[in-house]
């Protein structure tokens, strides 16, 4: 299995952490905050450690859980850490107020951070359509497969 590496403590962290756990990967969660990234790590559990934020990521795997605002900073930030990664993109680039993009008009978000990282990381989009609390619950059993791959589980009567 990979060791996955998730900059962030929110509930995108939290939810994506719980799978990759589940899924019998290593889990290392960074934050600026220290305290939330323990906060989260330990129900994560299955061995999941905390990184030092700025530090180079254990993982080959790089989860980017923090709001677009931050996330070209933190790029930025890790530098030539970020060498080799595949950065995995949970943002949505848009303003405050959900009028419009924050990007430049002939770009996007992903392609941003592609830009933001060494040359040699690979710049991935996913998550970002998702709600945390149905990400957490994990695949319905009980339901197929949609054409794009995932599951959506429904309660009972509806």
């Amino acid at each position: 299995m990979s060791t996955i590496s998730i900059i962030g403590s929110g509930d995108m962290a939290a939810a994506i952490g719980g799978l990759a756990a589940k899924a019998g990967h290593t889990v290392e969660v960074m934050s600026r905050d220290a305290a939330k990234a323990r906060a989260l790590a330990e129900p994560i559990g299955a061995g999941a450690t905390t990184g030092t934020f700025g530090a180079a990521p254990a993982g080959d795997i790089v989860i980017l859980a923090v709001p677009y605002a931050a996330v070209l900073d933190v790029v930025k930030q890790y530098g030539e850490a970020m060498a080799g990664k595949l950065l995995v993109d949970i943002t949505n680039p848009v303003a405050p107020d959900f009028t419009s993009f924050v990007t430049p008009q002939d770009s996007f978000g992903a392609q941003e951070i592609a830009n933001a990282a060494p040359t040699d990381a690979e710049v991935v989009k996913a998550f970002n359509t998702h709600f945390s609390h149905v990400l957490a619950a994990g695949p319905a059993n009980h339901l197929p497969d949609s054409a794009y791959g995932a599951s959506f589980r429904f309660d009972e009567g509806i």
